[in-house]
């Protein structure tokens, strides 16, 4: 069985665990979305930092310009990186993946740590030798790399399952949020609400010919939907609502909202915000 869906929205997140990045077009990558997760905030050990800990990160914005990367914050001078160039190697660790990485210098660890209130933080960029594949138990028979992602190239969810979420928070008195709570870096239209957890395989329309996602395994949730990407402050009623109705019988009950994919079939075509998608459901 087949669905016809359509892709109507591409994010980036080129910091992790900064705000998200919405854009027209996105080039496939081995690793999933050139420039996703590309950067990472560590501390003075080299373990990344995230919204779960200094939840102020969701107000750093990116901007990919020409052969920069720009982050801007409230108060803040914006930081201009240039994408190829570093200062100097440093090791990483990404929950139990120690890496190597570049820094990215003095004065982007100044900014982060004036901006984030914490000392002794640096600014990694990602090493493209380095390797740092999924779960083998949960990458669907790929060898699916990552850069800074939690454990998968990407993310996919449906608008029907962001528009019944909504639903349920207003229906609680609460106001409506925003896709760039829940992460996504493809979003779907044309599937029923949750629809995303029994699909198998995308094929999405290129000019350069189809990309194929295979979605592997339903994303976990952390307390990070729970912070507010205006305000870079916890609301705690969107986990709870969460927790309310979607723990995943797959995940031994751990909640779940939409799904993690890997790429199967076409790294370095381009996508595009509209492009046509051919779904299948998983037997």
């Amino acid at each position: 069985m087949s669905l016809s869906l359509t892709l109507t929205d591409l994010f980036l997140h080129p910091l992790k665990s900064g705000a998200a990045l919405r854009v027209p077009q996105a080039t496939v990558s081995d690793t999933g979305l050139q420039y996703d997760r590309e950067w990472m905030v560590v501390d003075a050990e080299g373990e990344f930092v995230s919204q779960r800990e200094l939840p102020r990160m969701a107000l750093i914005r990116s901007e990919l310009r020409h052969s920069e990367l720009v982050l801007r914050a409230p108060g803040m001078i914006p930081l201009h990186l240039r994408l190829d160039s570093a200062e100097g190697e440093c090791r990483v660790r990404v929950w139990n993946d120690e890496l190597p990485a570049f820094d990215m210098g003095a004065l982007a660890a100044q900014w982060c740590s004036d901006f984030l209130g914490a000392k002794g933080l640096r600014l990694a960029a990602w090493d493209s030798e380095a390797r740092r594949p999924s779960e083998a138990a949960w990458s669907g028979g790929v060898v699916a790399l990552n850069t800074y992602s939690d454990g998968f190239p990407l993310l996919v969810l449906s608008r029907a399952s962001l528009a019944d979420f909504n639903r349920r928070l207003q229906a609680q008195g609460h106001e409506p949020v925003g896709l760039e709570r829940f992460r996504p870096n493809l979003v779907l239209d044309g599937v029923e609400a949750y629809g995303e957890d029994q699909l198998h395989e995308l094929r999405i329309e290129s000019s350069d010919g189809p990309v194929t996602v295979r979605l592997t395994k339903p994303c976990a949730r952390c307390g990070i939907p729970d912070v507010d990407p205006a305000t870079g402050e916890r609301q705690l009623h969107i986990g709870d609502l969460l927790r309310s109705y979607r723990q995943h019988p797959r995940l031994s009950g751990a909640v779940a909202f939409g799904m993690n994919g890997v790429i199967v079939d076409g790294v370095g075509r381009p996508l595009r915000e509209g492009a046509a998608v051919t779904a299948t459901v998983a037997i």
